[in-house]
């Protein structure tokens, strides 16, 4: 069995026992956290899609731990001008453990 949830306007494709990074979520570590934004369920046989999203489906998560993505570099050149930028960036993530899916 596996659904497709939408958390912070991206959608994931998750299934029981998952573990995902998602963006930064407001919850504390430890904390269960329940989606109700699913749009497509599937039981082996049985697929339900929603329109937009399945009514009666949740999908439980406790959010394992908040951490940092791997860092992107940016680098920026003009040739010729003597133009040169470097920045880097890393993003703030949730690692989210997905309990069960409930239909």
């Amino acid at each position: 069995m596996f659904a497709i949830v939408q958390i912070g306007g991206h959608q994931y494709k998750v299934r029981a026992n998952d573990t995902i990074f998602v963006d930064r979520l407001s919850e504390d570590a430890d904390a269960t956290v329940t989606f109700d934004r699913v749009m497509l369920v599937s039981n082996d046989s049985d697929i339900t899609v929603g329109t937009p999203a399945v009514d009666s489906a949740k999908v439980e998560a406790t959010v394992s731990q908040h951490l940092k993505g791997d860092k992107v570099i940016v680098f920026k050149k003009k040739r010729r001008k003597g133009y040169q930028k470097k920045n880097g960036h890393r993003q703030h993530l949730t690692q989210l453990t997905i309990n069960s899916i409930t239909v």
